[in-house]
């Protein structure tokens, strides 16, 4: 089994939602997460001067069998790619072990098949 987290931009995680239920991704978390990225500079917008120090992104993070990860990283990279500084990373990490807390069963079978 395996982790996915990818953090990408809030205007395409919409598209990346629907793209991922759409491959058949039948659960997945996200949340919105800050970070300070390597681009660090003052923009003005209507008159307004910001910084760009403080850069808001949705992670989403998917844990999977290993036969999937391959598709589910290839459907995040297409979808959320703009070919602009701070599209965004992907991590992948292992994971040990997963039980279902209704039936106490452990192992990746507690994973759900794709349809």
């Amino acid at each position: 089994m395996k982790k996915i987290e990818a953090i990408i931009r809030k205007t395409k995680f919409e598209e990346v939602k629907e793209a991922l239920l759409n491959s058949d991704i039948d659960w997945f978390e996200y949340h919105p997460v800050n970070g300070i990225g390597q681009s660090r500079q003052e923009r003005v917008y209507r008159g307004v001067q910001y910084s760009t120090d403080n850069i808001e992104r949705m992670k989403i993070t998917i844990v999977c069998r290993e036969m999937f990860v391959d598709s589910t990283i290839k459907v995040i990279l297409k979808v959320a790619h703009t070919g602009e500084v701070g599209d965004g990373r992907i991590f992948l990490s292992d994971m040990i072990d997963v039980w279902s807390i209704r039936t106490g069963e452990s192992g990746d079978t507690v994973l759900r098949d794709k349809k």
